[in-house]
């Protein structure tokens, strides 16, 4: 006696393991759908959207600019621009220097005179005394204008 065993079959109310795979793909599918509404009609989305067709506008505004321009143009512009901002600079820095030298010579002039007043010497500047050369006996006087030996002075 052999036995004949039979499969039973499935029951078609029990769903199979692919089924159950598909519906929660389906309902994956439709809660990112509804977070990425909710995340569309945000205000941070609109404010970066808004920024982003912003810069779009730009960056187009400046790629037919340079188009119409041309590279060459636009960059001899940027290189006079430069150069303007650089002398500007320059003549600011030149006469920043000036006033520097200037209030550095008044304070040169201030503590020699308080030196004079310490040390008690009430002579005069060497520039209101004449030429203000001394020499010590034996010595060679200095001038303030060199003369060369050799060569020969106009004697008028």
């Amino acid at each position: 006696m052999e036995e004949e065993k039979k499969e039973e079959p499935v029951n078609p109310t029990e769903e199979s393991l692919l089924d159950k795979a598909r519906k929660l793909v389906e309902k994956a599918d439709d809660y990112i759908e509804e977070k990425a509404d909710k995340v569309k009609k945000s205000k941070a989305y609109g404010d970066v959207t808004e920024a982003l067709d912003k810069a779009e506008d730009y960056i187009e505004k400046k790629v037919d600019d340079l188009k119409q321009k041309g590279v060459k143009e636009t960059l001899a512009d940027l290189a006079d621009k430069a150069d303007d901002k650089a002398e500007e600079a320059i003549s600011k820095l030149k006469d920043l220097g000036k006033k520097v030298a200037n209030k550095t010579a008044d304070k040169l002039e201030d503590i020699a005179e308080n030196i004079k007043k310490k040390t008690g010497d009430d002579a005069a500047p060497a520039t209101s005394q004449g030429s203000g050369n001394q020499t010590a006996p034996g010595s060679t006087p200095v001038t303030d204008n060199p003369v060369d030996p050799a060569t020969p002075q106009d004697k008028t």
